[in-house]
């Protein structure tokens, strides 16, 4: 990764995220989290951060879905004053989901807690924090719908509020389970207000019929 724009402040960019979500149902419980993100200072240039996520969630009901999932990042922090060239985490996470209606408006929250491994160049270092998602997802015809959400984050130890971040996005269905988003993200992180664009591809694949031939 490298920054051509180290005197400048990543506030006076309008960077993008980049990602690519998938949900791979093998059980009317079960199913396989994959996701993998880029996110660049700039729209098409100077990428700071690769992302890959894998977990595994089970349904408890209808509306509620527990997760649990290992993260691998490899972060580039050299556009700072004091930045690190790389910074690679791991990371677990546990995750409960839950949906429901508010009226006719559809609710979804997130509540997740992170374990970060923090891998700098001379030391490392633990740390432990709570993310709460708040948002819904409004259908407008059979192929477009809206996505807005605000997510908070808590650290369990220090500074306890340094992140929020404010999402809204217009989706564009491809077909039943697999879609499109565009969007903005407001990332406020460390008393820096920064401006995201937002693209996703949302894929869902169903192999309960295949895992029900071969047994």
């Amino acid at each position: 990764m490298t920054l051509s724009y180290s005197q400048s402040s990543p506030e006076d960019k309008i960077g993008a995220w980049y990602m690519f979500d998938g949900t791979h149902i093998v059980s009317d419980q079960i199913s396989i989290k994959t996701d993998v993100q880029l996110r660049s200072y700039e729209l098409l240039d100077n990428m700071n951060l690769m992302f890959y996520n894998l977990g595994i969630n089970y349904k408890l009901n209808p509306k509620t879905t527990a997760t649990f999932a290992y993260c691998f990042l490899d972060i580039d922090k050299s556009y700072a004053s004091n930045g690190t060239p790389h910074l690679f985490e791991n990371r677990f996470y546990e995750q409960i989901c839950y949906n429901h209606n508010l009226g006719i408006l559809p609710i979804y929250h997130r509540f997740r807690l992170e374990n970060r491994f923090l891998n700098y160049v001379d030391k490392n270092i633990v740390k432990n924090r709570f993310r709460y998602c708040l948002g819904t997802k409004i259908k407008l015809n059979n192929c477009f719908f809206v996505n807005c959400s605000n997510e908070i984050f808590a650290n369990l130890k220090g500074d306890v509020f340094t992140e929020n971040r404010f999402y809204t996005a217009i989706g564009i269905n491809l077909s039943k389970y697999n879609n499109i988003q565009l969007g903005y993200l407001n990332h406020q992180i460390n008393g820096e207000n920064l401006h995201r664009l937002q693209i996703g591809i949302f894929i869902k694949t169903d192999y309960r019929k295949l895992t029900k031939v071969a047994s």
